[in-house]
């Protein structure tokens, strides 16, 4: 296999790291980050699509905030294990 380029692995590192910055805000700054996604779909000056079904599982709270943290962990070990094969390949 050959080696990856570098400005693929920059650029992936940095989706990477953007993953790991909302994980870390829903974890450890739950109420904020459920309050900024809830102004920001209730925002009548942002169209996007699908914002009744996001508004409908953001009204229970307990609900949404344990799968969002469950798929976060999921998430978490998928991530950090493709930046552990990444940054092999490159250095390998």
């Amino acid at each position: 296999m050959t080696q990856p380029p570098l400005g693929f692995l920059i650029v992936f590192l940095l989706f990477s790291f953007l993953f790991i910055s909302n994980s870390y805000k829903l974890w450890f700054k739950t109420e904020e980050y459920y309050k900024d996604l809830y102004a920001s779909l209730t925002n009548e000056k942002i169209p996007l699509p699908f914002k009744g079904f996001f508004l409908k599982r953001l009204e229970n709270k307990q609900s949404w905030l344990f799968w969002q943290k469950a798929f976060s962990l999921l998430g978490i070990v998928a991530v950090v294990g493709m930046d552990v094969l990444v940054v092999s390949a490159y250095l390998g």
